[in-house]
């Protein structure tokens, strides 16, 4: 078995090297990631510069650019033969309900998905890395666990709580939460006295109902949701057909 790993931590994060680790006991890995910490890329593209990829004494290879550029440079350049599989993580905290939309950790996973690879995101709950051996172990199963069920190929979202082995009550499927609006931006002057911005913290949580990852996580379970890559609205094309007849 042939596994690609990226995330958005960068490719000396504990996360994905104990994730690397784990994988290779049983699979042929290639790990290609940031060269730094790229939280919050989301799927973009670096479309502006070229990029270069150097490889560590580790043998991860590391690209001074996103996630999504880290897997499209794996796929197209690095690898001899596309992987059966793409893993991203083990992210340094939650991913859940509207976070996926900007994640560089499930953006890496994505665009394996769009090169038609079953891809898994994975993420802690909570920073700080706490028990990160016992997301390691479920992240491992289940990869090795296959989703059998699933049509091929797949894009799967999983968030473990930072709970010790035991705390844990076991996997349950999870719908995405939903998030109130982000909180402003924290407006700070540089040492030149210009005006500066930082982002402000996500929103809480609006949808965290049962069933929700936000819910299921709560619960001390680990949580796994399916994504889709299509935006459509399919209600509304529907009514612009009729309006457009």
């Amino acid at each position: 078995m042939k596994i690609l790993i990226s995330n958005d931590d960068g490719y000396l994060a504990p996360g994905i090297v104990m994730l690397a680790s784990a994988l290779a006991e049983f699979a042929d890995v290639t790990v290609v990631a940031p060269d730094s910490n790229r939280s919050g890329a989301s799927n973009a593209l670096t479309l502006d510069r070229p990029l270069t990829v150097q490889r560590a004494a580790n043998g991860f290879y590391f690209v001074n650019g996103t996630p999504s550029d880290c897997v499209h440079i794996a796929l197209t350049s690095i690898m001899k033969e596309m992987p059966d599989l793409i893993v991203s993580g083990i992210n340094q905290g939650q991913n859940m309900g509207d976070d996926t939309l900007y994640s560089g950790t499930v953006a890496a996973a994505t665009e394996g998905f769009l090169f038609g690879i079953s891809a898994i995101a994975f993420s802690q709950v909570n920073k700080g890395w706490a028990h990160l051996d016992v997301a390691t172990k479920y992240a491992s199963d289940l990869v090795k666990f296959g989703f059998p069920e699933l049509p091929r190929p797949y894009l799967l979202n999983v968030n473990i709580p930072n709970l010790p082995l035991h705390e844990i009550k076991g996997i349950r499927a999870a719908r995405l939460g939903k998030r109130h609006a982000s909180e402003p931006v924290i407006p700070m002057l540089d040492p030149q006295g210009r005006e500066i911005f930082w982002i402000g913290p996500p929103g809480g949580i609006r949808d965290g109902g049962e069933g929700t990852d936000f819910d299921v996580t709560s619960k001390a379970y680990v949580a796994v949701t399916p994504l889709q890559v299509d935006l459509t609205n399919f209600k509304h094309l529907d009514m612009l057909a009729m309006t457009f007849e």
